[in-house]
């Protein structure tokens, strides 16, 4: 199920880097703007413990957030873009893309891997799963969109690889790389064997006779420079 987060904020008038400077140190405040639906972009700025406390919660990159603008108007919107400082990783501007709820959109949305504890291919094999995903881009309505996408890991045994193609997508939801065709169908997840298991004691065993046809070589040439 869906969650829905609301975000207070203001008409920014006074734009540009000195006046974003100024607000994000005398005010506590976040530069912010708003875009898209057919409507011109708009400068807002919101309170910074209101917004890092929304983001708190994983669904909020991906979940539809209204944002109540003082003065009466409510936007639906999306978080398209954070920018954060590069040492105290604070937000330092966010960027919301309008929504409409009959137009459907492009966004990514969290994996949540299930039953990794007591996956065959570690609990039985004992493999390592490794993740080639974290999040998944989809396409559907705004009211469609998932708080995230469960992967099971149960049955997977070593050597396995779960693709984007075996993942059951929620009704109205479709994956924006399978969309472009069957070359697109990622890897996900992946259990692969430990270290010093028989795949690699065959490798390994392999590994010398190969050394030794190659020094047999080195020294039938080093024997013929001696020759001359």
């Amino acid at each position: 199920m869906s969650e829905r987060f609301e975000l207070n904020a203001e008409v920014r008038e006074d734009t540009g880097k000195g006046a974003s400077r100024r607000l994000r140190r005398l005010a506590d405040q976040v530069p912010a703007i708003i875009y898209g639906a057919g409507k011109d972009p708009q400068a807002l700025t919101l309170v910074r413990k209101d917004l890092e406390k929304t983001l708190e919660n994983e669904a909020s990159y991906s979940q539809i957030l209204s944002i109540n603008i003082a003065g009466g108007s409510t936007e639906k919107a999306i978080l398209k873009d954070l920018q954060r400082h590069p040492s105290k990783n604070r937000v330092m501007h966010a960027d919301f893309l309008r929504v409409d709820d009959k137009v459907a959109i492009k966004v990514n949305v969290p994996i949540h891997f299930l039953n990794e504890d007591s996956c065959v291919g570690v609990k039985m094999e004992g493999g390592i799963i490794q993740h080639q995903a974290t999040d998944i881009e989809i396409q559907c309505l705004p009211a469609d969109i998932p708080a995230f996408i469960e992967v099971d890991m149960q049955d997977v045994a070593t050597g396995q690889i779960v693709h984007l193609s075996e993942i059951t997508l929620p009704e109205g939801v479709v994956s924006v790389a399978l969309a472009l065709g069957e070359d697109h169908d990622l890897a996900i997840a992946s259990v692969i064997a430990p270290r010093g298991s028989a795949e690699d004691e065959e490798a390994d065993s392999a590994a010398p006779e190969g050394g030794d046809a190659g020094e047999e070589a080195e020294g039938g040439e080093q024997g013929t420079d001696d020759e001359d």
